[in-house]
């Protein structure tokens, strides 16, 4: 298997880093402290094309495989996770979901804004009562004169204060389980749709996190995103790929607080030499770069699963799962290193080590993605 970078990625990477050491990195710390919606760098993000990374040239994306994706999220990520969590969940959980699954009408209307970063999106599947068993949603959309009346409320959605185009599921057939949740494109502006209450989060806070509520939120028949009672399968196939963008996330963040610590311990100075010079110290600096290693090459497999069309479900969880949990040790290990230093806001590896849990949590946690890799592995199917 071939995993060496072409001079297109590499150049790729190279630009996104760039963008995100000029135009993110000066305000991290501002928009972390004060939960400030990064809405300039998104505009930027938009006009450099990374909104619509994976959607086709047709309607206005790049055209780009989820490698190249993975590249990007992880850049965003090495320097602020939260800036790289709006960009994930716009791309391969809201765009990536109308691409899969919706008509030529609704890709041709709702595609190109979104590509361009111009619209936002955002994807709702989580309620307070459905989070690991999202087969419980309980929102409900019954039939109503040229379309659906939707009623209910969705928990943790990312972007879900600033998106223009929402993707919901709901329950349509209450009797047929798992195949009688719909999946649904609603609008912003739309009557009886408004989000709700903002998330005030440990990590992650320039990233928009809410609540989505419909009150006799009436949508038009031609809305309905894929076959009816089909949304919860197809958002299951949807987070195969959000759960490469987790991997991403993890990798990168896990990236830049491994930078962090490796610069530090060049520098601080501890009987006479630096730390770097300590057995110690040298140990934990290998230990985090081969984990980084070795999820990242685990995420590149998945990507390059995903672009060649195979079955990625317990891949995608393999690498979530391995790149989250190593993100969170390796994250610890650059806070051991700074010392008391590593608890303070002044040094990056503080915001790293709060930022990383969520990627053990989102889109699935640990243990669920446990679960789906042991019933694949029991199949037979890795």
């Amino acid at each position: 298997m071939e995993l060496e970078l072409t001079q297109e990625q590499q150049q790729l990477r190279d630009m996104v880093r760039d963008f995100a050491e000029q135009e993110i990195a000066p305000h991290v710390r501002e928009w972390d402290e004060s939960a400030i919606f990064p809405s300039e760098a998104i505009r930027k993000l938009g006009e450099l094309g990374l909104m619509g990374i994976i959607l086709p040239e047709t309607y206005g994306g790049e055209g780009m495989g989820y490698i190249e994706y993975v590249l990007a999220i992880q850049e965003l990520a090495r320097v602020d996770g939260a800036v790289g969590l709006i960009v994930a969940a716009h791309n391969s959980l809201c765009a990536a979901h109308i691409l899969q699954s919706g008509t030529e009408a609704q890709h041709r209307r709702y595609l190109p804004a979104l590509a361009s970063g111009k619209t936002l999106g955002c994807w709702s599947l989580t309620e307070p009562e459905a989070g690991s068993d999202a087969g419980g949603t309980r929102t409900r959309a019954e039939r109503c004169d040229g379309g659906w009346l939707l009623n209910g409320a969705k928990t943790f959605t990312t972007n879900g204060s600033y998106a223009g185009v929402c993707i919901a599921m709901a329950v349509t057939n209450a009797k047929l389980g798992h195949h009688g949740i719909s999946a649904f494109i609603i609008e912003k502006g739309t009557p009886g749709f408004r989000p709700g209450r903002q998330e005030h989060k440990l990590g992650m806070r320039a990233s928009d996190t809410s609540e989505v509520i419909f009150e006799d939120c009436r949508i038009p028949a031609e809305n309905l995103l894929g076959e009816e009672g089909e949304g919860f399968i197809d958002s299951l196939k949807v987070l195969d790929g959000g759960r490469i963008s987790i991997a991403a996330l993890a990798v990168g963040m896990a990236q830049g607080a491994y930078e962090a610590a490796l610069r530090y311990a060049q520098q601080r100075r501890q009987f006479s030499r630096p730390i770097a010079e300590f057995q110690g110290i040298q140990w934990k600096l290998a230990d985090m770069a081969t984990e980084i290693e070795a999820a990242r090459l685990l995420t590149y497999q998945a990507c390059l699963r995903k672009d060649r069309g195979q079955a990625v479900t317990a891949q995608a969880s393999m690498a979530k799962l391995f790149a989250s949990e190593m993100a969170v040790r390796v994250a610890n290990e650059a806070v051991q290193i700074h010392g008391g230093y590593g608890f303070l806001k002044d040094y990056p590896v503080e915001k790293f080590y709060r930022d990383v849990k969520l990627c053990t949590i989102g889109e699935g946690t640990s243990e669920i993605q446990r679960l789906i890799i042991a019933r694949h592995l029991l199949e037979g199917d890795v």
